[in-house]
Order: C-alpha cells, then structure tokens, then sequence
C-alpha cells in the first residue's frame, strides 16, 4: 500500500486531505463542495451518531424528521435567522425540466415555477416551529424535546472534507418549554452532554464557554459551545447549544395555555453536531502514518492478520485466528480477520495503520506453535509478544489504556498551548509562533472584536464558562476589562 503521506510539517492542510482520503474516510465527488462519504467513513460516522443519540434519549428526547424544503417566506419571520443565513441558502425556483424546442438539451421549464419559491434546509427552526405551533396548546404539551437527524445545505465558498462542505450529516435538537430557567438549563445539560461525548469518546479535551454577540447563532440569546484545538494551533467549534429565549415562539406564534389558563409564549432551544467531528478527529490525533482513532468509536478496534508462506498449516493458522476473533467479540470487542489472500502482510499493515485502528494482531507459525500471538498498539506503536492465555481480558485493558493515552495527550497539548497576552503586540507574537488559545483581556465592544480579526485573523471562541473576573485592560482599546476572553485562529 503507497503511503505517501504529506508530513504535518510540510503542508498540514495537505497532510490532512491525505489522511481522509487515503485513510477511506471520504472522497470529493462531481458536485462541487460535496463530499462521498465512504463505508469506512460512515461506519466511524454511525458509531458517533449511536452513542450520541443513546445520549440524547437517556436525557429525554425522541426523534423525529421534518422537511427537507422550507418555504421562502418562512425564514423572514425571524430577521436576525434570515439575515444569518441569506448568503449560504440554495432556493429551489422551478419543479421541472424540459427538452428544449430549439435544441439546447435540457433546460428548466418555465411554465413550472414554483408560486413560493423553496429554501433547501440550512437548518430547520423556521419549518419546526411553525409545525410546533399545532403541537402545543397547553402546559401538558411541556416540555417537548425533539432532535432530527438529517442533512443540511450551505452554500459555501471554500470546502474541505468535513470541516466545511455544501451538505453535511448532523443532528439538530429542537425543544420547547414553559419558563425562561428550563429552556437554559436545557440548553446547558446539551453542552454538557456534547462536552461529555468529545471527551470520553473522541478523547478530544474542550473548553466550554458562552459565544459572544458577534458570534452567536443567528436568531439565539445566546449561544453556548465547546472548543476544541487541533495540532496546528487552530481551535475547531466541536458543537453549540442554543438558547433561543421567545424569538421562534413569538415569530411563529407558538403559544400554551399554563395552568391559570394564561396564554404565554414558549421558551426554546436548538442544538447540534455534525460530520465536521470527523475532521476535528483526523485532525486532533492522526500523525504522519495515517488515522489515530479512539477505541471508543474505532469502527474496527482489533484487526488479526495472520503470517504465512504458501498454504503450509494455513488452515491450522486461520481456525486460530478465527477462534480468537470469536472470543474477542463475545467480550464485545470489535474485530476484524484480515484473510485476503490477495495483500501481503506487509501491506495489510500500512492499511490498517493508515485507517487509524487501534490494535493489530499478527500471528505466524512460530507464534501459533508457541501459543502466542504479537500485538502491536496504533497510538505509540509499541510492540510486544503475548501468550494467548487472558489474551482478551488484556485487550479489553489495552483499548480503556489507549483510549485514556489518547486523551491525556490531546490535554497535554491543549495547555501547553493556552496562554496569556496582556499586550496586542504579545498577541500578534503568540499567535504567530506558538498558536492555540489566547485568553487576554477585552473590552466587551463589537467593533474591537471586529478590529481584531480584521488585523490578526483570530476571533473570540468563546467567554469561558469557567471565567473569572480579572480587572484588566482591553489589549486593542485599552479599555477597562473585567475578564479574559478565549481567543485563537479557527477552522
């Protein structure tokens, strides 16, 4: 298997297009800014999506599925949301093509255009809420705790393979409520249900934080997120949770009766993920081999290749290694027997290696004649010789100590790279040498904010929900502040 790998060094973003598409995770297609998500790719994508909707459903919700297409007119009923996404919506202006009569082929008909033009979903509060309006007619109809799993379109201008693309898989939570307090505490608990899931199972640590006005979710009160930082010093937002106070409820009219039978306005909140956890995972762990997944949601965790020449007691081989696969998957490991006959060992190797899978097993004669087995772990490459007796009480332990490894050395990295800046020119430093988080001082203004990512190109990830206050001075205006805020170059 060609490896060829551009080095992080080199060309991190290079480097990172290799791993997705030689690692099999995904492949550009034909419609420009679109992605073909490969088997290995969604198979990793659906072990994300079960554990996190397991999550979801052990706090309450339920699934549902609304329309792809949204009527134009519904997105101006709430002008921040519109104004927020005006720019990256596709509009669906016509129901059908024709053949042309001067010969041209295939052009739309213009008899068939639509009376309401129709917005391809950028994300779904608008098509929702209008549907919640039907749904909820009194306190007994609360709370209602909702979440989607489907795919969006945004038009964008500059695409990468997951980070970034036209259409992309995520969920989308979206859930109503009768005070102001439970719809934020809602919206919190959904933080920290994100916080918990990037943490324990994508071994990526995360900063959680509240965004700033600029930043916020269009038609939000206010956005809660987590914030991630990949190897080359950007932070990457690995999920946000919304609190949308009464802004959808009164666009929308979405009103109960309490118990007074006093008609209020609902509270509400959205939430979500997506496939861009894919490229934060590429991109936290991987190294210039190939894929470092964690063995929490490694699609394969244990792959057994076995080692031979020719057919000589292949048979003998092979039953143990199918023997072992067996065990290993009653004690609920996922494993994979490498048997194709068609790559040499040497190859199979590099391609799981490549893949990122957590432990490799390879098994020759002189190991099945000594009742041994080699395992070699992905993470630190370390190799060592096991008897097969307890061999799947040991990998159990080797997967929760990789998987911890994993994590300890993401947070390693992470506060190394958190540092302090009390000046601007400090801040310019930082950014350039050493990357990562910033926290320094400013003035709680949108036009500093402005100002500094029109000169420095970072922006505020988020206002630590850890913060403390610290008197100090804004490093751009030099105005008083009275906390340090989260900043850094981003994805």
């Amino acid at each position: 298997m060609s490896k060829e790998i551009t080095s992080r060094e080199q060309d991190y973003s290079q480097w990172y297009n290799d791993l997705v598409i030689k690692g099999g995770l995904a492949d550009h297609s034909e419609v420009k800014g679109c992605m073909v998500i490969k088997p290995y790719g969604f198979a990793l994508w659906e072990k994300m999506r079960d554990q996190l909707d397991k999550m979801f459903k052990d706090t309450g919700h339920v699934n549902a599925y609304f329309p792809l297409f949204i009527p134009k007119s519904f997105l101006s009923k709430e002008a921040s949301h519109v104004a927020g996404f005006a720019k990256e919506c596709a509009v669906v202006t016509h129901y059908r093509l024709m053949n042309d009569p001067n010969g041209g082929g295939i052009i739309v008909d213009p008899a068939a255009k639509l009376e309401e033009e129709l917005i391809v979903r950028p994300t779904s509060e608008t098509i929702i809420w209008n549907t919640y309006r039907d749904w909820i007619k009194s306190y007994r109809d609360l709370p209602l705790l909702i979440n989607q799993w489907a795919n969006v379109v945004r038009w964008e201008m500059r695409t990468r393979l997951f980070l970034r693309t036209t259409e992309f898989l995520w969920q989308e939570g979206h859930t109503a409520h009768a005070t102001e307090q439970e719809a934020v505490a809602e919206a919190r608990q959904m933080l920290d249900v994100y916080a918990t899931f990037v943490e324990e199972y994508m071994a990526v640590p995360v900063i959680k934080g509240v965004k700033t006005p600029n930043e916020r979710f269009a038609g939000a009160v206010d956005t809660y997120c987590i914030e991630a930082l990949m190897q080359d010093g950007k932070a990457l937002q690995a999920g946000t949770s919304h609190f949308l106070g009464q802004n959808f409820a009164k666009a929308f009219e979405v009103k109960y009766a309490d118990k007074n039978n006093k008609m209020e306005y609902v509270w509400a909140t959205s939430w979500g993920v997506s496939t861009r956890l894919i490229g934060g995972l590429v991109m936290a762990h991987g190294d210039d081999e190939g894929l470092i997944l964690p063995p929490r949601i490694a699609p394969v965790q244990v792959v057994i290749v076995p080692i031979y020449k020719g057919e000589e007691r292949k048979s003998e081989l092979d039953a143990k290694a199918r023997e072992l696969a067996a065990q290993l998957k009653a004690a609920g490991i996922s494993v994979k027997f490498d048997d194709n006959d068609n790559k040499k060992p040497g190859f199979k190797f590099a391609e799981h290696e490549m893949k990122g899978v957590p432990v490799r097993m390879a098994m020759g004669l002189r190991d099945l004649d000594n009742n041994s087995i080699e395992v070699a772990r992905r993470d630190t490459k370390e190799k060592i010789s096991r008897p097969m007796d307890g061999l799947v009480e040991y990998t159990g332990d080797l997967l929760v100590n990789i998987q911890q490894s994993m994590y300890q050395k993401a947070l390693a990295y992470r506060e190394q790279h958190i540092t302090r800046a009390d000046t601007l020119q400090e801040f310019e430093h930082l950014l350039d040498t050493k990357g990562g988080f910033i926290l320094a001082h400013w003035d709680g203004t949108a036009e500093t904010e402005e100002a500094i990512k029109d000169k420095t190109k970072a922006t505020i990830r988020c206002i630590p929900l850890d913060t403390v206050e610290e008197e100090g001075k804004c490093i751009f205006s030099g105005k008083p502040s009275h906390q340090r805020v989260l900043f850094a170059r981003a994805y």
